[in-house]
């Protein structure tokens, strides 16, 4: 017979966004149970580079998203341990030619409208910052407000952090979602007991379309396979995110078709990361040497010096990709006391904050930092319609 537990609120997902949703509704005095069929960090959380990213993101609502919780981060970083490694190191846009620096040039032009900050380098300047750029290259931006966590730290940390508000029920897979006789969640069933609550977040990632269909609800989540490799420790070769121009395009596209462009970025630890894949296969965790040789080339292409630098390893995530590449966040008016915090596809971590903020103002009853209408988690069965 499962026993009964009971909670303020119940988070479904003990990535960083899952995280993050237990710990500011902790600050807000709520009880949370956080529940994660794996580990802290198990799934795409623990997949991810640490990306906190204004630069690849469009004006407009998510963009909105990333500098709201850009402001978080550093206040975050003030507050969590060192272990977190977040760093303000700026990103770097980079062109080959001047067809993309006018690319980027109109980009960082509408973007600095929305609040990015941007600065514009000239060829004989990418040096300055970069010293082991490729030559040749046209030009770029400097995106000084990009950063990069450990994520899988910073995700253990936030909940560290939260205290004794926050109870964690890792190894259990939620079963079902329990409901009263108006139709309002009341808590979750996992494979060894219930759990009472008048809240439940959906914070499942690339699952979270899984966990709405336990509420009986569409939400068209799909993964979005990437890898990415890892260079044995090096000095400090890599100082900024440093991508080419078409990774912006990269990031907006819905193809389904694999696409790969440059992004190589230096860590505290010493190992450079290179990426980026997208594609959408399933959840196939097939290793792909195509998209392998495809991230070295580009990197190699971007910074030689890493051709004589052996990689070490090499793994993979699957990011939560909705069709309109923005986040379900906020209550699901089709089942009260159901909210969703997934689907924020490669910007989860960069994200996460922000969306345990929202999370807990719609929770507590308080105003949300923004306009929730772009986020709505119905948007969908309109669209389907």
């Amino acid at each position: 017979m499962p026993t009964r537990e009971t909670s303020d609120v119940i988070v479904i997902g003990a990535g960083v966004v899952g995280a993050a949703c237990a710990h500011y509704a902790a600050l807000a005095g709520l009880s949370v149970t956080v529940v994660d069929r794996g580990s802290v960090a198990g799934g795409t959380t623990g997949a991810g580079e640490g990306n906190l990213l204004v630069s690849d993101k469009e004006p407009g609502p998510e963009l909105e998203l990333a500098l709201l919780s850009t402001a978080l981060w550093s206040e975050l970083a003030e507050r969590l341990p060192p272990a977190v490694e977040y760093e303000a190191k700026g990103g770097l846009v980079v062109a080959s030619g001047e067809t993309g620096l006018h690319a980027l040039r109109e980009f960082a032009g509408r973007q600095e409208k929305a609040g990015v900050i941007a600065h514009e380098v000239p060829a004989d300047r990418l040096h300055d910052l970069e010293p082991h750029l490729a030559p040749g290259l046209t030009g770029g931006f400097h995106y000084p407000q990009d950063a990069q966590v450990m994520p899988a730290h910073a995700a253990a940390r936030l909940l560290h952090a939260a205290g004794d508000r926050v109870r964690l029920a890792l190894g259990e897979e939620v079963t079902a979602l329990l409901t009263g006789a108006d139709g309002a969640v009341r808590g979750v069933r996992t494979t060894t007991r219930d759990i009472h609550a008048p809240y439940v977040v959906n914070a499942a990632g690339t699952w979270g379309g899984a966990v709405a269909g336990l509420a009986g609800v569409h939400l068209p989540v799909l993964p979005r396979r990437g890898f990415v490799l890892v260079t044995e420790p090096l000095p400090r070769v890599v100082r900024h995110k440093v991508y080419a121009a078409d990774y912006v395009a990269d990031v907006a596209s819905g193809s389904a078709a694999l696409q790969t462009s440059a992004v190589v970025e230096g860590t505290p630890a010493g190992p450079v990361l290179i990426g980026a894949s997208r594609e959408r296969v399933g959840f196939d965790r097939t290793l792909s040497t195509e998209v392998l040789r495809r991230l070295a080339t580009g990197a190699t292409t971007l910074f030689p010096v890493l051709g004589t630098v052996r990689a070490i390893r090499t793994y993979l995530g699957f990011r939560p990709y909705l069709p309109d590449h923005l986040p379900a966040v906020g209550p699901d008016p089709r089942v009260p006391g159901l909210l969703h915090a997934c689907g924020h596809e490669g910007a989860g971590i960069g994200l996460a904050p922000v969306t345990g903020r929202i999370v807990t103002a719609c929770v507590t009853g308080t105003e949300p930092p923004l306009d929730l209408h772009p986020f709505r988690p119905e948007r969908f069965d309109a669209a389907d319609r």
